[in-house]
């Protein structure tokens, strides 16, 4: 999981969990996420890499 780019669904910001789309198994799935830094704005759409993941949804994310 780590290392994987997803595209960011629903904004991610200081003292928000956004949404972060990644490919998985064939197909797509939502994930929960975070900005590494957390002072950070991450726009819809953005192209992001996943930093860490915690599971079963919750990773944190930095622009890609």
């Amino acid at each position: 999981m780590v290392g994987k780019v997803g595209r960011v669904t629903g904004t991610i910001g200081p003292g928000r969990t956004g949404e972060v789309v990644i490919s998985i198994r064939g197909g797509t799935e939502a994930f929960l996420a975070h900005a590494v830094e957390s002072d950070q704005t991450i726009p819809q759409n953005a192209r992001v890499v996943v930093v860490e993941y915690y599971p079963p949804r919750t990773v944190y994310v930095a622009p890609a």
